[in-house]
């Protein structure tokens, strides 16, 4: 367990699967959750009961409990004092602040799935907020999350472990775009219909994308680009994007073709007629 404190109202949280560097306070108050540097201090409170214990107690004479020293044993850091203590610790053995962990708040609100239209209700995966369809197992990500989630999975998965305790079972369609039945489905933000794009251009993974508001992911595309990923797999070099400059230089020359065809005057030609007037002025556009 991760705690964190508010500095304004002391309300703790467990951002143990929290990736974002602050989270929203139910007082308004905005609150670090970065990894704390715990501090080596004397035990002087009972980590289970609070009371006050002597530098050779070995058990608490109030509740009973042992009294825990051992630096291999104390991975709790208190969100006050950031001392070492015990995992199971209620009761911070430095300076006694007792350990009241609240759940962090998840924004968002209910989205309607865009493959079965149930309604998705806000949760977390992996500490990343999103919108998951109890039904098909999709998932809603928005624009903001995506690399988040897509990092956090392959984290999870070069590690062994499963994405969450509560992961989505997957439901495994194969990777070739070919044999997939092609669907363009709407936004569920905006209800615009969603690109289809394969990710990285050359992974066979086709999502649903939304340019303004975020990615839709079928149950087992997430595992699918950490595969990919996790396997080595890049760009195509002949699929590589056009760099950022020559794309500006592109749309500065057709922004500046637009402007002189506008006033250049297209007059009719007696042999030619506009025909001929408008190939003339293509003429002297691509010369």
């Amino acid at each position: 367990m991760r705690l964190v404190a508010c500095p304004s109202c002391h309300i703790q949280y467990d951002v143990s699967d929290v990736v974002a560097e602050t989270i929203p306070c139910r007082c308004g108050e905005s609150v670090d959750a970065r990894p704390r540097e715990p501090q080596d201090a004397v035990v002087a409170r009972c980590g289970a009961c609070g009371a006050q214990v002597q530098p050779d107690q070995e058990e608490c004479a109030y509740c009973g409990s042992a009294i825990v020293r051992d630096r291999g044993h104390l991975s709790l850091i208190c969100p006050e004092c950031y001392a070492r203590c015990a995992e199971d610790a209620r009761f911070c053995t430095a300076c006694g602040v007792g350990f009241e962990p609240q759940k962090v708040e998840i924004q968002g609100i209910e989205l309607p799935c865009p493959v079965c239209s149930l309604l998705m209700p806000p949760r977390q995966v992996a500490g990343v907020g999103l919108n998951e369809c109890s039904s098909c197992h999709g998932l809603w990500v928005p624009e903001e999350s995506f690399d988040g989630l897509v990092n956090r999975a392959i984290e999870t998965r070069r590690s062994g472990g499963a994405l969450s305790a509560g992961a989505f079972a997957p439901r495994v369609t194969g990777s070739n775009p070919a044999a997939q039945e092609i669907r363009y489905r709407r936004c569920p933000v905006c209800e615009a219909f969603m690109q289809r794009r394969n990710f990285r251009k050359s992974s066979g993974v086709i999502l649903d994308v939304c340019a303004e508001h975020g990615t839709w992911l079928d149950a087992d595309e997430l595992e699918q680009i950490a595969g990919f990923i996790l396997s080595g797999g890049t760009t195509a070099p002949c699929l590589e994007p056009e760099p950022r400059a020559t794309r500006q230089e592109r749309k500065a020359r057709a922004a500046f073709a637009r402007i002189q065809a506008e006033h250049l005057r297209v007059t009719p030609e007696p042999d030619g007629g506009t025909v001929g007037s408008l190939l003339n002025l293509l003429t002297r556009l691509l010369s």
